[in-house]
Order: structure tokens, then sequence, then C-alpha cells
């Protein structure tokens, strides 16, 4: 399962209880990690960051636009910032296992529902916009055209939204896309004067001839009593914060100015901090590998993978369940093929199959993450089931419907333990091979591997049989079995061929 950040933008600062509100309906979605919540007063805005399952994502963000449309009247906002809504811009970014085509999937369905379900209407943006006069955000909303001119301008062509209505009511609309990475970054300067800072922000627009991947704006902010100039970095490989920061300083020096202090709003890629810091201090042979925090944190996502998934599986609750338990146990034995095949390749003893142990290896691993897809596969096909069985019964015809979706459902939750049946199958034959071929040190780690494999086909299959209960088709059912019956029968012929080979090595 693919993972997405989202980075809504809402239209409240300052009053801490709304934004509490707000992040706690967006976190009540199971799988939802909230990473860091920014309020500006000045601006008046408050920036949520978020990470979700890619199935989730899109329910989480709709929560929280639901709840700011409850707590935020647009018609009584005041700030610095420009806005259209009380949730005023949600980007969907790829993280691991999307891609940006999927983060587009997920902007129109979150756009479609919000302004369907909430009466909001929604802008598309960036790589989801569906017109090219669209795909900038200044384009949209900037500061000589926001809510309030939205309100008189809605009518017309131009501004039809894309979903929803096309009138504004107290929530305003929101601007909804899909994005890469995109750095908040501001600069403070000793001065009050904005004309000033306007020239400073005109320059460093990558529109009006300054650095590229550059968004910039100026700001007085009165608590500090300075001009700020607002940046969004919208790709900091090609424009990195050390560049933008350089610009501001030179830009400024033309007016006997100086930068005071500088700040990330939200969350920054290590990669942005590394860059910056490579160029202040000239490490130009510093490699991110000799950060002390990269290396404890290696391997920690997959193990909070792991244990996330052992918490889910200790809970009361039918999901997940055997099936997952299976694929996992699965991903375990295909994990230990590549182990062993690696560690006997190279080694001289056993240099007629390197060649083959290359291939193990690499196959065990595509057979380890297909196994570990199947793990939330299986649990959603379950969750199919179970929402068949829960449909009214009432009349004949209820009965009638509801037993159809029962086997429907059914018929297609046995797609997936098969599928981790097949794939258990083909773990065991790499294992059963490498207790011939693969190196004596590590014979009992082969034969876990056989053994978490046949272990796997075993509970899979438990998950067909069961399924089976709901076919009134004898026919069908019989079939079925009979194919369980046999594939059964193959694993367990090899399995024990495996085992008595292993037993013989050991005594």
């Amino acid at each position: 399962m693919g993972l997405v950040e989202c980075v809504p933008n809402f239209s409240n600062g300052r009053d801490q209880k709304i934004v509490d509100s707000i992040v706690n309906s967006i976190s009540s979605v199971e799988g939802v990690r909230i990473l860091n919540t920014e309020l500006d007063p000045s601006h008046n805005r408050s920036v949520v960051s978020f990470v979700a399952p890619e199935d989730r994502v899109v329910e989480a963000a709709f929560r929280g636009i639901k709840e700011a449309s409850r707590l935020i009247d647009m018609n009584t906002h005041t700030g610095e910032h420009p806005r259209f809504g009380s949730s005023d811009v949600i980007p969907f970014i790829p993280i691991s296992g999307v891609s940006m085509q999927d983060c587009v999937r997920m902007a129109n369905d979150l756009g479609a529902r919000v302004g369907k379900d909430l009466g909001i209407p929604v802008y598309l943006y960036a790589e989801a916009a569906k017109r090219s006069d669209r795909k900038n955000l200044e384009d949209i909303r900037n500061k000589n055209f926001q809510f309030e001119q939205l309100k008189e301008a809605i009518g017309s062509e131009k501004w039809k939204p894309d979903y929803g209505p096309a009138e504004v009511g107290k929530s305003g609309a929101s601007i909804i896309g899909a994005r890469d990475y995109l750095i908040a970054y501001n600069v403070y300067l000793n001065t009050k004067d904005m004309a000033t800072g306007k020239k400073i922000a005109s320059a460093l627009r990558a529109k009006d001839g300054g650095l590229s991947f550059v968004k910039a704006l100026a700001f007085f902010i009165e608590d500090k009593q300075m001009v700020q100039i607002s940046m969004n970095l919208t790709n900091f490989r090609k424009t990195p914060i050390y560049r933008a920061f350089e610009m501001v300083k030179l830009e400024a020096s033309r007016y006997g100015l100086v930068p005071v202090e500088s700040e990330i709003v939200g969350l920054v890629p290590m990669d942005a901090l590394t860059g910056t810091t490579k160029f202040y201090l000239r490490l130009n042979s510093f490699k991110e590998d000799q950060i002390l925090e990269s290396k404890l944190m290696e391997g920690t996502n997959k193990a909070d993978e792991v244990n996330g998934f052992l918490n889910r599986l200790a809970e009361g609750t039918p999901t997940p369940g055997g099936g997952s338990a299976s694929a996992l146990v699965a991903s375990v034995a295909a994990a230990l093929s590549s182990m062993v095949s690696s560690l006997t390749n190279g080694k001289k003893k056993y240099e007629q199959y390197w060649d083959r142990m290359n291939a193990i290896a690499s196959e065990s691993r595509s057979l380890m993450e297909k196994e570990k897809d199947l793990m939330k596969l299986d649990e959603e096909a379950f969750t199919k089931v179970s929402s068949a069985w829960k449909l009214p019964k009432s009349t004949d015809e209820e009965k009638k419907i509801r037993a159809k979706a029962i086997e429907d459902a059914s018929r297609e939750a046995m797609k997936t333990p098969w599928e981790i049946a097949r794939l258990s199958f083909r773990i065991l034959e790499l294992g059963s091979e490498l207790i011939e071929k693969g190196i004596s040190s590590a014979i009992t780690d082969s034969g876990c591997a056989v053994l978490y494999s046949y272990s796997a086909i075993k509970g899979s299959l438990y998950n067909v049989q069961i399924n089976l209960k709901s076919f009134s088709n004898k026919d069908y059912v019989e079939g079925e079995r009979q194919k369980i019956k046999l594939f059964l029968q193959e694993a367990e012929r090899m399995y024990d061929a495996s085992i008595r080979k292993i037993d013989s090595m050991m005594n």
C-alpha cells in the first residue's frame, strides 16, 4: 500500500481550539499520522502535514475540510495571506508506492466529494489542473483576487469551478491538487518599507525573471515590525534553499538592507538542509550517510510497518486476519531464501551455482514484495465480504440481492488467498532448491523458508475453503475443493522431501 502526504492549508492561525478540532478530525481516520501543525497569526493561517495510506488519505482530507467548513466563516476572516476558503489549498504529494498520476486521481476524488457533499466550489491546480490557466496556484488565488473577488466572479465562465456549485458560501472555495515536495521558506528584512519588499520579491519570482522554481510575495508582519519575503520553493534540488537566501541577501543589499532571520514553515526534506549545510561549510566531500540520525533510522520504517500490522492483528477486529498473516509469513520465507542465496553467492565451493544464486536472490526479493502487497489486498477483500453479509434481508427480493452480493464478494475474495498460495508454492520450490545447492552453514535458514512457505500455503487455502460455504452451486464448490486438495498434495510432497533432506544433513 502506497503512502501519500497531504498538506492542507486552513484559514485560521489564531484559534488553537479550532485548529485542534480540525487536526483531530483528520487523525480520526485509521492509519493517519500527523507530522506537523504550524499556526501563523499574522497570516491567520495554519498548515497541517500528515501522511496516510493511499486508500485513506482522501477520507482524512475530507474530514478536515468538513470540520473547517463548520468552524470557519470566511465572511469574518482577515489575514495577510491571500485565501479562497476555510480549507484553502489541499495538495497531495506522492511519498512511496504511488505515482503523481495516483495523486491526481485522489485530487479529483476529493474534489468531487467536497463539491457534492459539502457544496463547496473546488478548483484543481498543479498536476491535477484541468485547465492550463489553473496550473499555477497564483493564477487562481493571489493578493488581487481572493475570497471577496471570487464571490462576485464565480458566475462567469472563467471562474466556473471544476467541482461543486457556482456560488460561494461562508466556507468559500477550495483549491485541490497534486504536486511534488514544496518548501515554504520566509526571510525577514530589517525594514518596514513594503515598496522595497515588493521589488525584492519580484526579483526573486521565476515568472518575473528571477530564480527558477521560486514563487515569492512580500508581507509586512505586524508582530515583528519587519517585511517578510515569503517564498515557495517548488523544486529544492534545482533551486536550493541557500540559493534563494543568497538571492534575497543580494537584492536587499541594493537598498542597504540585510536579512535578520529566516524560517521554514512546515516540514522539509533532509536533503534540502544537507545541501544548504554543504554549501555554507564547503563540505564538498560530505555524504548523507555520515548523518548519525540517518544511520540510526535505517530500517525503522520497515520495523514500524511490521509493528503496526502486528498491533492491528492483535486487536479484536476481523481484519487483518489469517490470510494477511499467511502473506506475511510467506514474505519472511522469501526473505530467508534471498539471504541464503546471497550468502552462497561468491563462495568458491559453490562457484557452479553462482549464477543460479543471483537469480534466486532476485526472484525471492520480488516474491517478498508481492506477498507484502497481498497482505493489504486480503484485508480489503474480507471487508467487501463483510459488507455483503450486512445487506438487508427482510424481503425475498432483498434476500436474493444479498445472496448474490455475498457470492460475488466471496468469489472475488478467494482470488487473493489463491494468489498467496501460488506465490508461496514458488517460494517453497526455491527453498527446496537451496537445501540442495545453498551454503551448508545456512541449512536451517533454508529449512525455515520451506517450513514458513508451506505454512503460508495451508493458511491461505483455509481462507479459500471458508469462502466456499457462501456458494449454493454444489458442483462449483466441489470443483474448488478438488483444486485445493491437489494443490496441497503437491505442496506436501515437496515439503516432506525437503524436511527429510534437512533431517539427514543435520544427523
